[in-house]
């Protein structure tokens, strides 16, 4: 991978808060599968492996800052802030502040057709530009250039959380699939005291489990696992 010029990089750099000491891995990261050959090494020469580790990342940074930030959450309120912080569309929106559209290297039917102007792209760029700053300056480095962009969003949402169950709700009715079905698998403890673990079920879609001391609790439980599991998995089939 040929190093990004410095002068082309620079004010991309700026806006990340972050100077590279490999500029080849700013390249690569800006790089779409679509302008490499399709087979051969094609895919280790474009963002997808440095995109797979920023996703990683991200989550590991989000993940404790919530916890320090949130002494008093549930693991269910937790895992709702989560993912909606994580969710493609946030990283799509730090993307575009970053305004990474112009440096995203593109195959010519991809350009054309607005791929930098793609939520998909842009959020797969957010990620990969997460990872690559995670190899070239290790994890303080992208801890620093997570909590940059998110943590204001991390304090404030732009919305009322609502609680997990509607939340995925509303996650499955967008993409045409049926109201999750939550069953009970298992219950243990006194009957004073019950603990209930709940599967939560979706067509094509792993099943999530959640625990609680009540079914109602277990169940919300399990839609937040879910929704932190899917609210932000990528369809690469859309690269």
């Amino acid at each position: 991978m040929n190093k990004q010029p410095r002068a082309e990089l620079s004010s991309l750099e700026a806006r990340l808060g972050y100077r590279f000491v490999d500029t080849g891995l700013a390249a690569l990261a800006l790089t779409h599968l679509s302008a490499q050959n399709v087979g051969g090494q094609g895919r280790a020469q474009s963002y997808q492996r440095l995109e797979f580790l920023g996703d990683r990342v991200l989550g590991v940074v989000i993940a404790g800052r919530l916890y320090q930030a949130f002494p008093k959450a549930s693991e269910g309120e937790l895992s709702m802030r989560f993912a909606k912080l994580v969710r493609r569309e946030a990283c799509a929106e730090i993307a575009a502040q970053w305004d990474v559209g112009p440096h995203v290297t593109l195959g010519l039917g991809e350009a054309r057709g607005g791929g930098r102007k793609k939520q998909a792209i842009l959020a797969d760029v957010c990620e990969s530009l997460i990872g690559a700053v995670f190899v070239d300056g290790g994890y303080s480095a992208a801890s620093a250039l997570v909590e940059r962009l998110w943590s204001e969003r991390m304090r404030t949402p732009k919305r009322p959380l609502r609680d997990a169950k509607t939340q995925l709700q509303e996650w499955a009715q967008a993409r045409g699939l049926p109201t999750p079905a939550y069953r009970e698998i298992e219950r243990t403890g006194p009957h004073h005291d019950p603990e209930f673990r709940v599967w939560v079920e979706l067509p094509e879609v792993a099943p999530a489990e959640g625990l609680g001391r009540s079914k109602r609790a277990a169940e919300q439980a399990a839609a937040a696992a879910m929704l932190s599991r899917t609210a932000d998995k990528k369809d690469h089939s859309e690269d």
